[in-house]
């Protein structure tokens, strides 16, 4: 894998650079593990605009992402490494031996024609999927569950990975890559290894039409705008902000102020990320 600078054509490519990344698969996806993405740019489950500076973007296929690992003890093999536009980690399709097909978030060291396994009797080994109570002490590990068989919440962007610190009774000690150390219980499914395409974060945009195709539009400074469509808008010149803290477009004060609400995995938290 490796980083490409493009040649400087035009001011557009100047600065644009890309992953080229030769193991992925130039085929089509699997047409069973997709569905149509209907996104909604911004829009939350009531219907109310909670993002302005998003939009639909390129249109793209959601891929079928196996978070569950729920199929035991059946040997499958690595038919293809696979680009997925709705994230930064690369994926991989496996075939079980049984004739089933899944797509997983492909590991770093993951190879074409490895075979991988789904439960205690797998070994430890990059894309082997275990309960945590099962791992040893120390190993890296992403897509770990919250909540027994909902299937992985965490650690699944690009180039992270967690890592079990120590297993206490039914519990086990996990550090995120955030810092966080949180209680996880043993019966939790995890999958050995670091998330692959840890280079995603190097690449350089470039230009501005490659954020519209990734759905992102322009976002306008609040002092840039008059005092009727924002608090810090207003003011002869670049004016700074004349107020005592930074407000959001509604008035609500915008740093400094604790805006998460107790959840109930709260107290599994064993030390915070912010933590000292």
């Amino acid at each position: 894998m490796a980083i490409k600078k493009m040649k400087p054509t035009s001011d557009g490519v100047r600065h644009m650079s890309r992953l080229v990344v030769p193991e992925l698969s130039k085929a089509r996806p699997e047409k069973s593990l997709t569905v149509p993405l209907k996104s909604a740019y911004g829009i939350d489950n009531f219907g109310h605009r909670t993002n302005v500076n998003r939009q639909k973007g390129h249109k793209r296929l959601y891929r079928i992402i196996d978070f569950k690992r729920n199929k035991l003890d059946v040997p499958a093999t690595v038919k293809s490494i696979e680009y997925d536009p709705n994230r930064t980690a690369n994926i991989a399709l496996l075939y079980y031996a049984d004739g089933a097909k899944a797509y997983i978030l492909a590991p770093k060291g993951l190879k074409v024609g490895d075979v991988v396994m789904n439960g205690s009797n797998a070994e430890i080994k990059p894309g082997n999927a275990l309960k945590l109570k099962d791992m040893p002490v120390g190993a890296q590990i992403h897509n770990i569950e919250l909540q027994v068989g909902k299937g992985g919440q965490l650690v699944r962007s690009a180039g992270t990975a967690a890592r079990l610190v120590a297993k206490e009774g039914t519990y086990c000690h996990v550090e995120l890559p955030s810092g966080e150390l949180r209680l996880i219980h043993g019966e939790c499914t995890a999958t050995i290894g670091e998330v692959g395409n840890a280079e995603h974060n190097l690449v350089s945009i470039g230009k501005a039409g490659r954020n519209r195709l990734m759905g992102r539009r322009p976002h306008v400074r609040g002092s840039a705008m008059n005092p009727c469509d924002h608090p810090h808008g207003g003011g002869e010149g670049k004016a700074t902000v004349g107020r005592k803290s930074p407000l959001t477009p509604w008035g609500k004060p915008a740093l400094g102020v604790k805006t998460r609400g107790r959840k109930v995995s709260d107290k599994f938290i064993v030390r915070r990320r912010n933590d000292k």
